[in-house]
């Protein structure tokens, strides 16, 4: 029996554009997307370099462009999020019936513009007994320790735990782990659908 639901963040609430910001950094000058640059990106989503010394970076690659253009691109790949979706885990919240936790690989910048941006945040984020953004614990998805981190630090069974986000690479690795999943396609699938996609474990 499921006692803990854990949902990703980006394209299971809030939707996204994914290849917005490799499109708009691109406008901004000469810019190869390479393996330093993702080395970069998951370094800054751990918390392990700072906002302004992430945007140094990136101003060292693209010098004619200005902070402002930067951080704008950066932020690209942020759509809406629409509000039934705050009033499905509202609902779910009220019940009672779950703990709910929030695990997202999520970075200053992007958090600081949702916080800005959509209206219901702080509200959305109530409805959750803990909210883990890997820019704040030093752990990101795909690898195994945030799994770990979440399951000991709640002391919650794998078994009678799932976990929603649409990244494979994502579900299969808390799979590993004995996690039930539901990597839920954006285009196809609806958080809000939940309790019917996945109705075999509840």
């Amino acid at each position: 029996m499921i006692k803990t639901i854990i949902f990703d963040f980006g394209d299971v609430f809030i939707n996204l554009d994914k290849p917005a910001t490799l499109r708009e950094l691109s406008q901004l000058g000469d810019f190869q997307f390479n393996n330093s640059i993702q080395d970069l990106n998951n370094q800054y989503e751990v918390g392990k370099i700072t906002t302004e010394e992430f945007i140094r970076s990136y101003h060292n690659l693209l010098p004619q462009a200005t902070e402002q253009q930067l951080i704008e691109a950066w932020n690209a790949i942020l759509l809406d999020f629409p509000k039934y979706r705050l009033d499905f885990v509202k609902h779910l919240a009220a019940t009672g019936d779950y703990k709910l936790i929030l695990l997202s690989n999520t970075n200053e910048l992007h958090i600081n513009w949702i916080k800005q941006h959509i209206s219901f945040y702080e509200e959305f984020k109530s409805c959750f007994d803990s909210f883990y953004l890997s820019h704040e614990i030093q752990y990101r998805k795909p690898n195994s320790d945030i799994f770990e981190f979440v399951l000991q630090e709640h002391q919650i069974q794998p078994t009678e735990t799932l976990f929603v986000d649409d990244t494979k690479e994502n579900t299969d690795a808390a799979q590993k782990l004995g996690v039930h999943i539901w990597n839920n396609n954006p285009k196809a699938d609806d958080v809000i659908d939940l309790f019917t996609s996945k109705s075999d474990l509840f």
